[in-house]
C-alpha cells in the first residue's frame, strides 16, 4: 500500500460536535476551539533526546513513544502553531531533593546495569526490580522529563504562558524514596511543589487508567493541592489504591478525590462523569493552577489497559479543562500501545493550541507504524472489553464526590501559609519565624509573602 502526499490544512470552528460513528467507528471530532485571535500563549518542553531512551527489550514502558508523538506534531505542522518550544535542561539533583529523598536520589545517580550486581541490597531497599529495572542512563532519563517538568511550571509562575505541555512528564506512581510502577522520579509533585511558590491553591487532574498514588500520597495532608483521579479500581489493579471514601487527612481532608471506574467503561459515560466532577471541582475549590495528567493507557486497546475511550473522547477531557482559562500544565503518563499514545497526545497537541487537524496523518518517516490503521488520527479504539459500569453504579459515584465538595466552601479563602508537612527541603524557609525571616533580610517585611 502506497500513501500519497496531502496537504495540511488548518481551521477553527466555534461550533463543537462529537461524532461517535458507532462503537466500533471512527470517530471524527470537532470540539470547541479557541477564537484564533485570542488564542491562548501555549509552550511545548521536549527534552533533546528523552525519546531515545530504552527500559528493556521487552518492557511495556517504551519512551520512543515521545519520539512519535514529537514527530507527527511537526508533521502536522503544530509546532508553527505553538508559541515556544523549548529543549529545556535536566533537573540538578539538588532540584529532585526537593521532594525526594537524598540517599534515594544519591542511589539512582550511582546505579548502572553494570555495578548493579554490587548494589543489590539498595535495590530492593528503593524497589528498583521487575516493573522498574535498572537500564542505561536512568538517572539522565528521570532528570530530562523532570527538568522540562519544572521548566514548564516555572513558566506558568512567571505568566509568560497560559499552557504549558510536557509529554515526557507524568510519572504519577515515584514515591519519595522509593521507585514504583514504571516511574522513579515524580516530575509531578516537583512541578506542584514549584508551582505552590506563586500559586495559592493547584488542581491535580489524572486521567490514567492507574490511580495516581504518588501524587495523592505527597499532598495527602494539605488543603492547597486537591488531587482528583479517574481510574480503574477492583482493589488488585495496580497499585491497589484510590479507593472512593480515601479523602485525605488533617488540613487535607476532603481535598483527595477519587473515581473508581470499572472495565470497558466507554466514550458517553467518561465524559458525563468526568464533566461533572472537574466542573463541581473547579467551583468548589477554584484552583489558580491546573495540572492534568494525560495517561494514554485509559484508551480502547491499549496493551495494559481495559477501558474503551477513543483517542476524541480522552481529547474532549483535556478540551474541557483548558476552557477553565486557568493557567494549565499538560503532562503526559502511561501508554503502552505507542502507535496510539503518539496519536492521542498529538491530538490534544492540537486541541491545546486551537487548531483542527486532519484525520489523515501526515507522511513521516514512522509510517509503517500506521500502516494498519490507513494512517488515521482516530482509528477504531472502542467496545472491544464489556463495560462493567453502570449508569447507576457511576451516579452512585458522583453524589459521593458532590457530598465531599459540600465540605470545600471555604476553599478559597486558604491561608497561603498552609503547607503540606514533611513535602520537601524548600518548606523550610516556610516554616522559619518572621523574626528568623527579618533577620536575615536585615529588615522587617511585615505582611508580604514570600517571592521565589
Amino acid at each position: 500500500m502506497v500513501r500519497s502526499s496531502q496537504a495540511t490544512s488548518f481551521t477553527f470552528s466555534s461550533s463543537p460536535y462529537f461524532d461517535d460513528r458507532g462503537s466500533h467507528g471512527t470517530a471524527q471530532p470537532i470540539t470547541e476551539r479557541v477564537n484564533p485571535h485570542s488564542r491562548p500563549i501555549v509552550s511545548y518542553y521536549f527534552p533533546k533526546g528523552v525519546g531515545a531512551q530504552h527500559y528493556g527489550e521487552h518492557h511495556p514502558m517504551k519512551p520512543h513513544r515521545l519520539t512519535l508523538t514529537n514527530t507527527l506534531v511537526m508533521g502536522y505542522g503544530l509546532d508553527k502553531q505553538i508559541h515556544n518550544w523549548y529543549s529545556p535542561r535536566a533537573a540538578t539533583q539538588a532540584e529532585l531533593e526537593a521532594y525526594h529523598d537524598h540517599d534515594y536520589i544519591e542511589f539512582l545517580s550511582r546505579v548502572t546495569p553494570h555495578n548493579q550486581g554490587e548494589m543489590k541490597q539498595m535495590i530492593d531497599r528503593f524497589n528498583c526490580v521487575e516493573d522498574c529495572p535498572i537500564f542505561a542512563d536512568m538517572y539522565d532519563f528521570c532528570k530530562m522529563y523532570a527538568g522540562a517538568s519544572l521548566a514548564a511550571a516555572r513558566k506558568l509562575c512567571a505568566g509568560t504562558t497560559d499552557i504549558a505541555i510536557n509529554w515526557s512528564g507524568g510519572l504519577h506512581h515515584a514515591k519519595k524514596a522509593e521507585a514504583s510502577g514504571f516511574c522513579y522520579v515524580n516530575d509531578i509533585v516537583l512541578a506542584i511543589l514549584e508551582l505552590l511558590r506563586y500559586h495559592p491553591r493547584v488542581l491535580y487532574i489524572d486521567i490514567d487508567i492507574h490511580h495516581g498514588d504518588g501524587v495523592e500520597f505527597a499532598f495527602y495532608h494539605t488543603d492547597r493541592v486537591m488531587t482528583v483521579s479517574f481510574h480503574k479500581y477492583t482493589g488488585d489493579f495496580f497499585p491497589g489504591t484510590g479507593k472512593l471514601d480515601d479523602n485525605g487527612t488533617g488540613l487535607g481532608k476532603h481535598f483527595c478525590l477519587n473515581v473508581p471506574l470499572k472495565d470497558g467503561i466507554d466514550d458517553q459515560m467518561y465524559l458525563t462523569i468526568f464533566k461533572t466532577v472537574i466542573e463541581e471541582t473547579v467551583n468548589a475549590f477554584r484552583p489558580s493552577a491546573i495540572v492534568l495528567q494525560c495517561g494514554a493507557d485509559s484508551l480502547g486497546c491499549d496493551r495494559l489497559g481495559a477501558f474503551n475511550l477513543s483517542i476524541a473522547a480522552h481529547g474532549e477531557c483535556v478540551n474541557f479543562v483548558r476552557k477553565f482559562n486557568v493557567p494549565l500544565l499538560v503532562l503526559g503518563g502511561g501508554g503502552y500501545t505507542i502507535k496510539n499514545v503518539s496519536r492521542c497526545w498529538t491530538y490534544e497537541t492540537s486541541v491545546l493550541v486551537g487548531a483542527s487537524i486532519p484525520d489523515e496523518l501526515p507522511m513521516t518517516i514512522y509510517d509503517s507504524f500506521f500502516r494498519e490503521t490507513k494512517w488515521k488520527l482516530h482509528p477504531p479504539l472502542t467496545g472491544h472489553v464489556e463495560n462493567q459500569n453502570t449508569n447507576t453504579s457511576l451516579q452512585r459515584v458522583t453524589v459521593a464526590i458532590r457530598n465531599k465538595l459540600r465540605y470545600l466552601q471555604g476553599a478559597p479563602s486558604v491561608a497561603m501559609q498552609e503547607i503540606p508537612p514533611d513535602i520537601g527541603a524548600w518548606l523550610a524557609d516556610e516554616e522559619r519565624s518572621k523574626d528568623e525571616k527579618d533577620e536575615e533580610n536585615g529588615t522587617a517585611l511585615a505582611g508580604e509573602s514570600r517571592e521565589d
